[in-house]
Parts: C-alpha cells; structure tokens; sequence
C-alpha cells in the first residue's frame, strides 16, 4: 500500500508541504486545508499524517470510506454525509475537516507534497497492505 512517511530529521519546518497539499486539493494556499500538518513543539518536529491504518473504515456508518487498488484509504463524497464519526475516531489525528467542506479530507499518499519538499523529509513508499478492519472482512465475506 502506498503511504507517506516523514523524516523529521530532515525537515525545515516551512511547511511547504502544507501550502502544496492544499494548492493541489483546494486550489489556494490554506495550512488549515492541509493533509498534512507539520507539528514544531519544544524543538522536536513531528507531522500528522493519515497511516492509511484503515481503522475509519470501520466507523464511516454509510460505507463511504474504502481502500483503492493502491491500498490507500479514499472517502467516497458521494456516499459520505459528514457524519464526522472519521474524524473524532482516527488515532492519527489525521482525518481532517473545514468549515468550507461539509466532507471530511485526508492524505491520499498523492506525492504532491514529496515533489516540493527540498529536503527530502517526505517520501511516498510502498509497504505491506495494512491488516483488514472488521468492515472490509465482512465485505470480503470473511468474517
């Protein structure tokens, strides 16, 4: 499966990922419109990015949030009613929502963000797929 991951050794702290993220998703420069947040407290950096953990699947009550061919987690606006189950239940922090979008939003592991980081500090891998939640069990007629 396709997920980002962060050095955070090598990160600048500008936050060029940020403005990237959300030029490339809503069209202008917005930290708060962002899949990726870089944190800075006490002189260590971390970032808040979705693990592609799958663990929203579960609580999305419409079955709006799948994983893709890639593996990556994807929320179907269609079927999503802004229920934001997602959000408050993600461990990562990382399910994100504002108050231009009634749906919420997170990294798709696009690369967007890699493509301007000058330092290097992200990168989209390919790792194992993620263990399967309980809902894509039962989809699978596994559980």
């Amino acid at each position: 499966m396709k997920v980002l991951v962060f050095s955070p050794e090598l990160c600048d702290i500008q936050r060029g990922c940020e403005e990237t993220c959300s030029r490339t998703w809503f069209k202008e420069v917005n930290h708060e419109k962002s899949a990726i947040r870089i944190l800075s407290a006490e002189g260590k950096v971390t970032a808040s990015i979705c693990t592609q953990c799958g663990q929203c699947i579960d609580v999305c009550p419409t079955l709006a949030i799948q994983r893709d061919k890639r593996g990556v987690v994807r929320i179907n606006k269609d079927l999503c009613v802004g229920c934001l189950s997602c959000v408050g239940f993600c461990p990562y922090g990382a399910m994100r929502i504002h108050p231009d979008s009634t749906v919420p939003f997170k990294c798709v592991a696009c690369g967007s963000c890699v493509k301007t980081c000058p330092t290097g500090a992200l990168a989209v891998v390919d790792l194992p797929d993620a263990p399967l939640t309980a809902t894509e069990k039962r989809h699978r007629g596994e559980a």
